[in-house]
């Protein structure tokens, strides 16, 4: 679920529709959970042996730490890539704004967060994009998603957290144990395919 104070604007014809804030969004908020209604489809779904629900699958979905292509009910699954993003999906499995996000501005997520398993050709429209992710960018980029991601959470409950009731036990259980004790945080290579949610809460 994508937060409330968003909503889907058209953008171009070669970038197609992004979300955008209707509301500031402070650093530290809870911008997108994956929750109950999203449609989840694990790796040997008969749907993805076709390949007109695959195009539907590649273009809409993200890949979870269980596996599972994931595709948002709401307009959440619209989220454009920017390599110098102001949300980064965490550990924890929730997206979080790890800059404030004014009203009007788009919110944008780093889809290198996700382990895709093939190269993809991408045109943030900043000085420094990286023109292309790939699973091998991962490791390197992981430190600097972590400090933006730790620094933001600094920030969580300052402010407030529509999302939060969103949340599913387990994440809730895990957050709940790194905002008493720093030492539990989960780092951004949890969201690699295998770690499994039943993991969350372990000192890693």
């Amino acid at each position: 679920m994508i937060h409330p104070d968003t909503t889907l604007r058209w953008i171009s014809e070669d970038k197609g529709f992004g979300i955008f804030a209707t509301k500031r969004i402070p650093k530290g908020t809870l911008t997108f959970v994956q929750d109950d209604l999203d449609i989840r489809l694990s790796p040997d779904n008969e749907l993805l042996k076709k390949p007109h629900y695959m195009k539907i699958v590649e273009k809409y979905s993200y890949i979870n730490c269980d596996g599972e292509f994931v595709i948002s009910w709401d307009h959440g699954k619209f989220m454009n890539h920017c390599c110098f993003s102001n949300t980064i999906t965490t550990g924890f499995g929730f997206e979080v704004a790890v800059d404030d996000i004014e009203a009007g501005k788009e919110v944008t997520d780093d889809y290198g967060v996700f382990t895709i398993s093939h190269v993809m050709n991408i045109t943030c429209s900043k000085p420094g994009c990286r023109k292309i992710l790939s699973h091998s960018e991962f490791d390197g980029l992981a430190p600097g998603w972590d400090a933006r991601i730790r620094s933001s959470l600094d920030f969580y409950q300052k402010v407030d957290q529509p999302l939060a009731v969103f949340l599913d036990d387990g994440t809730k259980s895990s957050l709940d144990r790194f905002l008493t004790d720093s030492a539990f945080y989960i780092p951004v290579s949890n969201q690699k395919p295998g770690f499994s949610k039943k993991d969350l809460g372990t000192n890693l």
